[in-house]
């Protein structure tokens, strides 16, 4: 058992310190295994203002704000000065990185959802969502407002997770299914981190490749081949720090033609260098600056 803000953490809940921050996390209910790969709350441990670089993960992203609100989020690279004051957000699929502005005071609830997963939770073409950072009620309706209220008043943790639970569950039982071949290629691609042709998908689900890489982006947000790329480079942030690799393994293990080549894909999906990220530590799917 814990306390925070006055509220009782209960059983079955993990409190875990990532820097300044403190996260808790429970196994989220079974019929949303299938749509979610990362579910947690979380809270500064002492208020200040940070920076964050958020990196593409080949995962949509729900981020709930319970307290202070982003000062701003925008896209590295883009002329486009961003979102202004943001408070509860979504995060379509990514293929370049942005920068994450905090006043400090953050809590707020952080959900991490497989792209299919996404395109059935918010009923939209995926499209309309890739490299974008949306307030969430316009993505989810005017009772998405009343939600986030509704967690906030709540200072328990469990309490907070079963809401959320029921109002997840609730709205994926009414999205829209994806197409199976669509399912079929996302599941191929991610099996083998993007290292699969697209004409080998292609033949295996039936249609041809221009057929595939229109129903794919709309379900999905990205193209078959600029998803092979992010989750090619997913995996190898995954294997940076691994004592028995060092960048010409992970270029090797991860399928570029070299060392080069690698450090070439950080620099333009992260906007940094291997070494710099294997220095870094990552909270919450961001770079801190």
């Amino acid at each position: 058992m814990a306390v925070h803000g006055g509220g009782v953490v209960g059983a079955g809940l993990e409190i875990t310190r990532l820097g300044g921050l403190w996260r808790v996390t429970r196994p989220w209910h079974p019929g949303l295994r299938p749509f979610v790969r990362s579910y947690a709350g979380y809270w500064e441990r002492v208020t200040s203002p940070y920076q964050v670089r958020l990196i593409p993960t080949g995962r949509a992203v729900v981020v709930i704000s319970l307290a202070e609100p982003f000062t701003r989020v925008r896209r590295l690279g883009e002329p486009d000065p961003g979102s202004g004051r943001i408070g509860s957000l979504v995060v379509g699929l990514e293929d370049r990185p942005a920068l994450c502005e905090h006043p400090g005071g953050q809590e707020a609830i952080r959900v991490e959802l497989t792209p299919l997963g996404a395109y059935r939770l918010f009923a939209l073409p995926m499209g309309e969502l890739t490299n974008q950072v949306v307030e969430l009620r316009d993505v989810l309706g005017p009772g998405a407002g009343v939600l986030v209220e509704r967690l906030a008043a709540l200072r328990d943790w469990a309490a907070r997770f079963d809401l959320l639970d029921a109002a997840l569950l609730a709205r994926l039982e009414l999205g829209p299914d994806p197409a199976p071949e669509v399912g079929h290629a996302w599941r191929l691609l991610y099996g083998r981190a993007g290292a699969v042709p697209i004409a080998r998908i292609a033949a295996e689900v039936g249609w041809s490749q221009k057929h595939l890489i229109r129903r794919f982006t709309e379900q999905v947000g990205l193209t078959p081949k600029m998803s092979a790329r992010v989750l090619r480079f997913h995996h190898a942030v995954g294997m940076l720090g691994r004592r028995d690799l060092n960048l010409a393994g992970i270029s090797a293990a991860c399928g570029f033609y070299d060392q080069a080549h690698l450090s070439r894909e950080f620099r333009a999906l992260a906007g940094t260098t291997p070494g710099r990220m294997a220095a870094g530590r990552r909270v919450e799917g961001a770079l801190p600056l």
